[in-house]
């Protein structure tokens, strides 16, 4: 097949060039269950049975989109990030006066987290069933799974909070409580890896506040070096990476800028990072959001090294889909700093990071995937 590229190749491994970040719009059926068990009308053996059934539909429909590596579309998930982190060793979730962060013309239902104990992952953490779960269902199809980056819950219990106060193992010690966050991802990774798990990814909205001037100044103004922690952020990822039990495991990290009811709460280019994070972090791949004016140009990718850059070119917010000219042609301008064979595509973000779900149809997600799988046999071959 003739590609647009002369030098352009085929993936075998993830990220692939055709790619996707991980959430999908949760199925009546699945919102119906979830209903009814909040309400006691069903068990949650019951609602448990329903996420098997509607999440077996969903990996036949990505199997069928021609997808290499399936997800769970977070079904089992209320939000993209609390679930995962609030069912680590330490960390509590609580409820809060508002959410931590403010998004444009939606609030999120007001949680937040709280660090209360050494942090530590178990056997016993509820990801773990998942994962296992989704394996046995993808039936041989390799599983992509999503969990939010170690840098969050950092995040939210420490910058974001402004009433953050140190547990005792954890006062005027940063470091330590950076080596335990980093140890309990090692730990989960290495569960997820015996379990079969070959495709991690850490999904981040650190990143992008990091890029917000707004939010850099609010930080700073509270006292904040973001350059640090940056630095600190990196640490612990690389540190996540370095201990991988094997290299035929690969490690990718998604930035995001919001991702609400189709809406968000960052904007910003990638500079004011992308020396530490794109020249520094050793995940094997990022999937960066490049879906709008918001995410700036392409001239922060010169930073990249080995990493495989997956573009979010086409928007996961709306149902309309883009020219295929326009994304071609972005797609060329970021091949002026990063080689094609670096390059993949994908959404700008799941559909649904929390199970509220983004403003579209069904049928409209699938629109954007086949879109984007034709796009990529296009600029790289089949």
């Amino acid at each position: 097949m003739t590609t647009l590229f002369p030098n352009a190749t085929t993936r075998t491994s993830a990220p692939y060039r055709f790619d996707i970040v991980g959430s999908f719009l949760r199925s009546d059926a699945i919102k119906s269950a979830r209903s009814a068990c909040s309400c006691g009308d069903i068990s949650c053996a019951d609602l448990t049975r329903v996420e098997d059934e509607e999440i077996a539909k969903l990996v036949a429909r990505q199997k069928a989109v021609g997808l290499h590596a399936v997800t769970d579309g977070e079904f089992r998930r209320t939000f993209w990030h609390l679930d995962f982190l609030a069912g680590l060793d330490g960390v509590e979730e609580v409820d809060a006066e508002k959410f931590s962060v403010q998004f444009k013309h939606h609030n999120v239902r007001p949680k937040t987290l709280k660090i209360v104990d050494k942090i530590d992952f178990s056997e016993n953490h509820p990801f773990v069933e998942h994962f296992r779960s989704v394996q046995k269902i993808a039936d041989g199809t390799e599983v992509k799974f999503t969990v939010p980056s170690p840098s969050m819950l950092h995040l939210i219990t420490n910058v974001r909070a402004t009433d953050y106060q140190p547990i005792p193992r954890y006062e005027n010690n940063n470091r330590l409580l950076l080596d335990d966050i980093a140890d309990a991802y090692i730990k989960a990774m290495n569960i997820f890896y015996k379990l079969g798990c070959r495709n991690l990814q850490l999904d981040d909205t650190s990143w992008g506040e990091f890029c917000a001037e707004d939010k850099r100044k609010a930080y700073q103004e509270r006292g904040f070096d973001l350059d640090q922690i940056a630095k600190d952020y990196v640490y612990m990822l690389n540190k996540i990476v370095d201990a991988k039990p094997a290299d035929d495991i690969a490690v990718t990290m998604h930035i995001c800028r919001g991702n609400f009811r189709s809406t968000w709460f960052s904007a910003g280019g990638y500079e004011p990072v992308a020396e530490t994070l794109f020249g520094t972090c050793r995940v094997d791949g990022f999937f960066l959001e490049y879906d709008s004016d918001r995410a700036g140009d392409f001239k922060p990718l010169r930073f990249i090294k080995d990493q495989q850059v997956v573009l979010g070119l086409v928007t996961s917010k709306d149902g309309t889909l883009e020219k295929r000219e326009d994304i071609i042609n972005r797609i060329k301008e970021a091949a002026q700093y990063v080689d094609i064979n670096q390059l993949c595509l994908s959404p700008q973000c799941g559909f649904a990071s929390t199970e509220e779900g983004n403003i579209l149809t069904e049928e409209q997600q699938w629109a954007k995937l086949n879109f984007i799988r034709e796009i990529a046999e296009e600029v790289w071959g089949k």
